[in-house]
């Protein structure tokens, strides 16, 4: 076990310690992360870029009377050893463990629940405002991504920032630009020393000696400050924070333990929103992760000694290989395809598409909003856009749904991956909101294929599709089903018996069908004959197939991997209501509540979405309605 790493009690100890120690604390932090990642998975290469730059962090600020917010939080494992959850880091993204992100009912340190990116900037801000108006002292730093700035959402904060004027240390963890070493080290240099007590002294007394000049003094503070805001254009990236009003620091090398933490301190005594602008490399510490900082971006479990991610032999293909392959081939046939992601090439499959088809590939930036209505003035232009973009993430982009797409019935597709329950990421990940805030809007259809061959007849029905058109898969592999001879497009709005039965009939939607058959054998064993319908369409609903199947069993069963409120059962609920229908209805799915981290398998087992669970909850049921064996209605 790491020696200083176990001995540490807290980030207070840091204060103690000398430069060779948080070196030496530096690599230990390293080694820790990468033995607990190669065996649970994570993000890796965020992490181990950020390990010394965290240190720092800790050993200039007092956590948690001084608020670190981390944005996206994925790099902020090395801040979670160092805040006493060494003991329980095996831990890290498990079921019941501690979670891949900061997390405010997990420790004190983590200030403010992460998930998604770019909030950082505006909840540090709220923090200083709140600060302010209990008249305490403490530190806000906010620490945020280079990615994480091409959202809209970090250039309003940082725009109120500029006008609020608080004290606010902002934190550019910039693992992609490129600057040149030159540039770098004077810039460096003189943002150190243009931050030390010294100089603002000698700044501000300069001010106010200029300003009380007979007659011309504020003319020479104006001529100052527009020498020095030249000068400093000349040597740093930073006029376009210093166009917020927001002082600029940097760049400075986020590796160099001395430098960053001088820089810190000396950030610390200012006055103002300050953002410290800092070089840090993805990776840093373990060659496969620098070497591809893509793949261990976010990587299962791997061979530490090699870097080899540890992979079934007979495993197959993604519902997102089959997503990205089936559109470079409709793309070939259809001239008017493009395709957008947000920030989310490789992750939505779209590595092939983008290098077949450079010139219909569009990555936006972390911009889910920016990248919907891009699509729909695309489709206003004739263009057949495709969104691809996780669940979770389109949340983000609600308005821009409804009011610049659908509104306007745009013919704009939408690829939603990690639909349903994603595993180890947990809450703020889980796709299960998606039936619910997207089922309502008009004009949308919306599609939850049950495999990757009704996934493709989706895809070939989107493009037909005269106005707005959501398909929603899962995370995961796919069945492996034999591929037909040819993929022809859904009928619109009509689901598929899979299975006939008397019993009650069971209408899954998505890929939860394949537990719903399995269930279905299951309660065969004990005399119920359950038929299983795939419901194909949340919308429009398929209000034959349905109503017929209650004509039929006199009893309704509805699955999904949604939560409950608002989703595909209570649509089916409105439907029966619609006609006058009042027979017993079940709905199985996800509760009103955020659902924690763990596999995919465990979760629905714990909220009995399996085949067993499916079954047992379904006799119930019937058993409460006195349904005879092999019986129909009572």
């Amino acid at each position: 076990m790491s020696t200083l790493l176990r001995q540490l009690k807290g980030p207070q100890d840091l204060k103690q310690m000398t430069l060779v120690e948080l070196h030496q604390l530096a690599d230990e932090l390293r080694g820790q992360i990468i033995d607990t990642v190669s065996r649970t998975g994570g993000h890796l290469a965020s992490s181990l870029g950020i390990v010394e730059l965290t240190l720092a962090l800790h050993y200039v600020f007092n956590s948690p009377d001084d608020h670190l917010v981390w944005d996206v939080g994925h790099q902020a494992y090395a801040h979670k050893l160092l805040t006493g959850r060494l003991e329980r880091f095996d831990s890290l993204r498990q079921l019941d463990g501690i979670s891949g992100f900061p997390k405010r009912a997990e420790s004190p340190h983590d200030c403010f629940d992460v998930g998604h990116s770019s909030t950082s900037i505006s909840a540090a801000l709220g923090m200083a405002v709140g600060r302010d108006s209990k008249r305490k002292h403490n530190k806000v730093v906010a620490v945020i991504g280079d990615g994480s700035l091409t959202a809209g959402l970090a250039f309003e904060a940082l725009n109120h920032a500029g006008h609020l004027d608080r004290d606010l240390i902002i934190i550019l963890n910039d693992n992609e630009m490129s600057i040149s070493a030159n540039v770098g080290a004077l810039s460096s240099f003189l943002s150190r020393k243009m931050t030390s007590r010294f100089f603002v002294r000698f700044k501000r007394e300069t001010e106010n000696f200029l300003n009380s000049v007979p007659r011309f003094g504020k003319d020479l503070v104006q001529l100052a400050k527009r020498t020095e805001d030249s000068f400093k254009a000349f040597v740093t990236p930073g006029m376009l924070f210093e166009a917020f009003g927001i002082e600029y620091v940097g760049p400075i090398d986020g590796h160099q333990l001395d430098e960053v933490i001088e820089t810190l301190q000396n950030v610390s005594a200012l006055k103002g929103p300050t953002l410290v602008h800092v070089l840090t490399r993805k990776g840093k510490g373990y060659l496969p992760a620098e070497q591809n900082p893509s793949l261990f971006h976010g990587v299962g479990p791997f061979d530490k000694l090699s870097g080899q991610v540890v992979e079934a032999s007979d495993k197959k293909p993604s519902y997102t290989d089959v997503f990205g392959d089936y559109l470079c081939q409709l793309a070939s046939e259809q001239p008017r395809l493009v395709a957008l992601t947000a920030a989310m090439c490789t992750g939505t499959g779209l590595v092939p598409f983008a290098k077949r088809f450079p010139e219909r590939f569009f990555d936006v930036g972390i911009a889910e909003q920016h990248a919907v209505t891009c699509a729909a003035g695309m489709a206003c232009e004739g263009l057949k856009p495709v969104v691809a973009i996780y669940s979770t993430f389109l949340q983000r982009a609600y308005d821009n749904v409804l009011h610049d797409v659908c509104l306007q019935n745009l013919p704009v597709i939408f690829a939603l991956d990690r639909g349903g329950l994603v595993g180890a990421d947990g809450p703020t990940h889980h796709g299960v909101f998606d039936f619910s805030f997207l089922r309502h809007i008009p004009n949308l259809t919306l599609v939850a294929p049950r495999d990757e061959i009704e996934l493709k007849r989706a895809m070939l029905s989107a493009l037909a599709s005269p106005g707005p058109y959501a398909y929603r898969y899962p995370r995961g592999e796919v069945r492996g089903l034999a591929e037909p001879e040819a993929i022809s497009p859904l009928p619109n709005g009509k689901g598929e018996l899979l299975r006939p039965g008397t019993s009650a009939c069971l209408v899954s939607l998505g890929t939860c069908a394949e537990e719903a058959l399995a269930a279905a054998e299951l309660l065969a064993t004990e005399g119920l004959e359950l038929a299983v319908v795939d419901a194909r369409f949340l919308k429009p609903l398929d209000e034959e197939l349905i109503l017929a199947q209650l004509d039929t069993c006199g009893a309704l069963i509805t699955l999904e991997e949604n939560v409950l409120a608002g989703g595909f059962g209570s649509a089916v609920l409105e439907l029966l209501e619609q006609h006058g229908r009042y027979e017993p209805l079940l709905r199985l799915g996800l509760p009103d509540q955020f659902v924690e981290q763990g596999s995919q398998s465990q979760l629905r087992a714990r909220y009995g979405l399996d085949a067993t669970g499916i079954a047992r909850q379904i006799k119930d049921f019937l058993a409460r309605l006195n349904r005879p064996a092999k019986g129909g209605r009572p």
